[in-house]
């Protein structure tokens, strides 16, 4: 990694998704997680203030030093225990059904693989096992303006985000996965530029 991709990028991910409109949103993503739970893209930790007294634990899969530093308060805070747990969300280190629950905020956008991640989140969550997540991607298909102006900057926003991408599919993404899901809310966050805000927030299970 790059000093910019090292350093820079990871402080402008927690100032841009630190932001204050964003924290209702985070809370309805961390709604129903229980028992032990991988999150992928753990960053610098602004989920933590709202895991569900349900969590038992929370094993962080975090690839940055530099946003597991940023989060040291916060997990000291937290009152489930958190550990750094793996770097690479596409290989993870973990046995088959290891965890009851998954967590994704706002990261599928810049894992490189990332369905091969998502194949290994299914691979261990028990079976009956829930994937939470909110993740920006590809404008609802009515909106085929907003979905030609994402083709046209993602490639400028992957080389100023560190390999971030505007148009996943989402929804397909995780079904393809081997999930159902079983609750989804599809929206333009408030007050952010559709391009970079059309969000899938809601539940997949593995089947039990």
């Amino acid at each position: 990694m790059g000093y910019y991709s090292e350093h820079v990028v990871p402080r402008l991910i927690d100032w841009a998704c630190g932001m204050k409109t964003g924290e209702p949103i985070r809370e309805r993503a961390c709604r129903g997680l229980t028992g032990e739970v991988v999150e992928l893209g753990f960053g610098s930790g602004l989920n933590i203030r709202f895991y569900p007294p349900e969590v038992d634990s929370v094993a962080a899969v975090e690839p940055s030093d530099v946003a597991w530093r940023m989060a040291a308060d916060r997990v000291a805070g937290s009152r489930a225990p958190v550990r750094l747990a793996a770097r690479d969300g596409q290989r993870l280190p973990f046995a088959d059904a290891s965890f009851d629950s998954a967590l994704s905020t706002w990261t599928l956008c810049t894992i490189p693989d990332a369905q091969a991640a998502l194949r290994e989140i299914r691979r261990v969550l028990r079976p009956g096992g829930v994937l939470r997540f909110v993740e920006h991607g590809l404008a609802p298909e009515a909106d085929q303006g907003v979905r030609r102006w994402q083709h046209r900057l993602d490639p400028i926003q992957q080389r100023a985000f560190a390999g971030c991408h505007l148009d996943r599919p989402i929804v397909p993404m995780i079904t393809n996965a081997g999930f159902t899901v079983t609750d989804l809310e599809v929206f333009y966050e408030p007050g952010a530029p559709r391009i970079l805000a059309a969000d899938s927030l809601g539940s997949a299970r593995v089947a039990a």
